[in-house]
């Protein structure tokens, strides 16, 4: 009897501790000052862009009861010019998570990069309806509606962007096991065909478009992302101009490579 007990209490005390662990999820730092994706992106020239407003400086994400919860915190302050209703406008985020098997190589259409080893499912920040969001996977995104995740509500407060999906939709698994992406981007209501709700990065900026890169569909169209170990040193600014020079146009501004963003584990 004391022996049954004894087990009892420890297969209670194993669950316990497990359940403890996930509840510390993982969090990422970013330095501060790379919101210019390869080095030379500029924002656009409206008001509506603060400073800082693409500028990742952490990722955070937490198992909480059936939900996981996904926070991104950048430099800047956020705004709602647009009043979108949720606290912030300009902003669009992706955070891609990689949960073992890495069934996607390419990033988001739009985006123009690829990650490596590849993500499984990718969580949308977007300060766009959840409906909206959706029908727009469906037009621009469709072989990957399925592992494309919005949370019901996205919210932004202070300098933090959040918002939760369900935990069984992630997939099983310690979150803390698994790799991470974030690439910050642009709510833009009317996207170019085929874009996922995105702007892109021209060679030069204008009022709501980024500039420095190509006006052709070969550059990365990514003001900002997590590099080396995540852990915000100073190292991470060249290890993300390096993931995102690394590039190639053809003659007609096709590419002819893509930058590949690495996922990053704690």
């Amino acid at each position: 009897m004391k022996k049954h007990v004894k087990l009892i209490a420890g297969v209670l005390g194993a669950t316990f501790l497990a359940t403890a662990a996930q509840a510390a999820g993982v969090t990422f730092k970013d330095p501060t000052g790379d919101d210019n994706g390869p080095g030379t992106y500029t924002y656009p020239t409206d008001a509506a862009y603060l400073k800082g407003a693409f500028d990742l400086t952490e990722l955070k994400v937490e198992p909480s009861g059936s939900d996981l919860n996904v926070a991104v915190t950048v430099a800047g302050a956020l705004n709602d010019p647009w009043g979108m209703g949720g606290g912030f406008a300009t902003q669009m985020v992706f955070v891609f998570i990689n949960t073992g098997t890495g069934k996607y190589k390419d990033g988001i259409p739009g985006l123009n990069v690829q990650l490596n080893p590849g993500w499984d499912k990718v969580v949308v920040l977007s300060p766009q309806k959840k409906a909206r969001v959706e029908a727009e996977v469906g037009n621009s995104a469709a072989p990957m509606k399925a592992d494309i995740l919005v949370p019901t509500r996205t919210k932004g407060s202070g300098k933090t962007i959040s918002g939760s999906v369900k935990a069984a939709d992630v997939g099983s698994g310690d979150p803390a096991t698994w790799s991470y992406q974030v690439v910050m981007q642009s709510n833009e209501g009317f996207p170019a065909k085929g874009d996922l709700l995105m702007r892109r990065v021209n060679e030069f900026e204008g009022q709501h478009r980024f500039g420095g890169g190509n006006d052709g569909m070969c550059d990365p169209h990514v003001m900002d992302i997590l590099a080396g170990s995540g852990k915000g040193g100073a190292d991470e600014v060249q290890a993300q101009q390096t993931a995102l020079k690394a590039f190639e146009c053809g003659p007609e501004g096709e590419a002819k490579k893509l930058a590949v963003l690495p996922m990053v584990k704690q």
